[in-house]
């Protein structure tokens, strides 16, 4: 891999250097814009993040009058919305910072380098979508439930337990669960890159399944909240990516080894007899 300047020669250092702050320059700038347009619309994006929880508990048959989000510091509702704008503005910046890394690498890479790349970055939002929709759709309604279950309405000798829960611990818990799914799907690109340059192959990958799974779950406990569901709505999916990794890989092994074959019968064909 080698970066050519237009006259043919290689690029020099300071070039690069420059090249990489025109790039992070394009990335930042974009950042703060998006940033600052949605921060207007931070309210009714935390509404539409916080929709999951409203369900549940609309839903829990207690009265909905006393259903409510609360914020205990005079400035918590301020910084959430300031977070929800910058989450937001990271989220749709991300094609932004792909093109920009694209743009940057490109220039010094072979065709078949660039053929190989190109999915793997395409691919990437993608699967960090798929796992944040997971979260919205499926993870946290259930996780909601679980813990709103455990209410108590109280008596006459004891206090009802109800759940209020806080602008900002809501919305750090909703970004944890979504940016631990959505990077934890992208197991498949790092697997297959791993492969394609030789750092991991399929069958060491199977081999080590069950270190894998082990592994998995610990991830699972850490970044999902102590109910089993949410565990296992994260485990099993990342052991099955990893099953597909493992096939994935199998056929990049398997195109790789056809090359050097093709490589290999050019060469001897290529020799004077």
């Amino acid at each position: 891999m080698s970066a050519e300047s237009a006259d043919g020669g290689k690029m020099p250092l300071l070039d690069h250097l420059i090249e990489l702050r025109q790039r992070l320059l394009w990335s930042v700038v974009s950042l703060f814009v998006v940033f600052i347009i949605a921060y207007f619309f931070a309210e009714p994006i935390f509404r539409f993040l916080s929709q999951p929880l409203a369900d549940v508990m609309l839903n829990s048959g207690v009265d909905d009058r006393s259903r409510r989000l609360i914020f205990t510091g005079l400035t918590e509702v301020f910084f959430t919305y300031v977070k929800v704008a910058f989450f937001t503005a990271a989220f749709l910046c991300c094609p932004i910072f792909l093109t920009q890394f694209w743009l940057f690498v490109a220039p010094g890479l072979y065709k078949n380098e660039k053929t190989a790349l190109a999915p793997f970055l395409a691919a990437t939002p993608v699967l960090f979508f798929i796992g944040g929709a997971l979260v919205y759709f499926l993870i946290f309604p259930l996780a909601s439930s679980f813990f709103i279950s455990f209410e108590t309405t109280g008596g006459t000798d004891s206090l009802p337990i109800e759940l209020e829960p806080r602008v900002g611990e809501y919305l750090s818990l909703m970004m944890k669960l979504i940016f631990a799914f959505g990077i934890c799907f992208q197991l498949p690109v790092i697997m297959v890159l791993l492969a394609k340059v030789g750092l991991a192959t399929s069958k060491g990958m199977a081999e080590k399944r069950k270190y894998a799974i082990v592994g998995v779950f610990i991830v699972a406990a850490i970044f999902t909240p102590p109910d089993p569901i949410s565990q296992l709505s994260l485990a099993v999916p990342i052991i099955l990516l990893y099953e597909i990794s493992i096939y994935m890989a199998k056929f990049v092994e398997k195109r790789r080894g056809d090359e050097d074959s093709e490589d290999d019968g050019d060469d001897e064909e290529g020799q004077p007899g």
